[in-house]
């Protein structure tokens, strides 16, 4: 009788073990993630071996780190954050250690994310001595009851919330000085090269990142250093939810890179997503339609990363180039940097 007993009980406890492994697993679906180090006049004739080597060296590095997380079970939020983070730390591209120069020789940054799960998002615009622009983003989506905080505002609630900061010398490149100094003779040279940024050579440099978790999750998250030379406090479309980064598991995830004034006014990310949501599009066909028609039509420049609830990945942009990676379903890594037929 005992016996009986203590084998019922145990197959009482396999059954509740097995199903909670299986609950557990009920919601393991595909993850995918993409990355961008920014859109631009990016050639081969622009870039030798070893730049090209360390651009494709430090953007897998960010890949692979967003997507170790992923298959741990980790979140989409945290994942996009893990891998910007990296971009950030890095003087290869325009957001954190390589912002480039305003005007003035100062740097302003820029960042926003977005929960695809719950449409909560968070932005900073205009900061300069926050060294993790994309964390204090977050800090505003969890922490604040606010979507975006500027300059010094963003910068004291960052302190207040124990986020690190640094001087702004931080930022400092020889690079980045240098592409200020020609950017300023060419504008001395010519007013109106502000209306066409590759007058200026720009090379888009913002980073951003698009994840889609186990639990079906997406995210999206954008940082950068803004527009060399830029004045006045101008601020572009990266920390504007909408224009550089929007995230709906409805539809899709994107972040942008490009020419901020035209994806602000043509709210590039939010479209994308909404022509998923309510046209029908796939997510390539509707990221084409606004980068390669919408924007190309307006003489705006630059390029998006997206992935949809399903895990479809796109990278469309209409510049030469555009720093990216992906991951998909499969698992697959690729790094990019040139017109899909390199």
């Amino acid at each position: 009788m005992q016996q009986d007993k203590m084998i019922r009980h145990s197959l009482s406890l396999a059954t509740l073990f097995g199903a909670l492994f299986l609950q557990s697993y009920a919601y393991a679906g595909p993850i995918a993630m993409a990355i961008h180090g920014g859109a631009g006049t990016i050639s081969k004739a622009n870039l030798s071996p070893e730049q090209e080597q360390a651009y494709r060296e430090k953007l897998e590095e960010a890949i692979s780190a967003g997507y170790a997380h992923l298959k741990q079970g980790g979140s989409s939020v945290d994942a996009v954050i893990k891998a910007i983070q990296i971009l950030e730390d890095s003087p290869l591209f325009n957001a954190g250690r390589g912002a480039v120069y305003t005007w003035d020789e100062t740097h302003e940054l820029d960042a926003s994310i977005m929960d695809g799960r719950t449409l909560n998002a968070g932005a900073v615009a205009g900061v300069k001595t926050i060294k993790s622009p994309i964390e204090a983003a977050r800090t505003v989506m969890d922490k604040s009851v606010h979507v975006m905080l500027s300059g010094e505002g963003a910068e004291t609630f960052a302190k207040e919330q124990g986020l690190e900061t640094v001087d702004n010398h931080y930022f400092d490149t020889d690079f980045r000085l240098e592409a200020l100094k020609k950017a300023k003779a060419k504008l001395e040279r010519d007013k109106t090269a502000w209306e066409r940024p590759e007058n200026l050579d720009y090379k888009f440099g913002t980073v951003g990142a698009v994840a889609l978790d186990r639990q079906g999750n997406l995210a999206a998250g954008t940082s950068t250093g803004g527009m060399t030379a830029k004045r006045y406090g101008r601020i572009g479309d990266s920390p504007i939810i909408g224009a550089g980064t929007y995230a709906n598991n409805a539809s899709c995830a994107v972040s942008a890179t490009g020419h901020g004034e035209y994806f602000i006014r043509y709210h590039v990310a939010a479209d994308i997503c909404a022509r998923v949501a309510y046209q029908g599009l796939s997510l390539q066909d509707a990221a084409n339609k606004v980068v390669k028609e919408v924007l190309v039509d307006a003489d705006g420049s630059g390029g998006v990363i997206a992935v949809d609830n399903k895990g479809n990945i796109a990278t469309p942009f209409n510049t030469q180039g555009m720093y990216r990676a992906t991951v998909d379903t499969d698992g697959n890594i690729t790094v990019a940097i040139y017109q899909p037929k390199e």
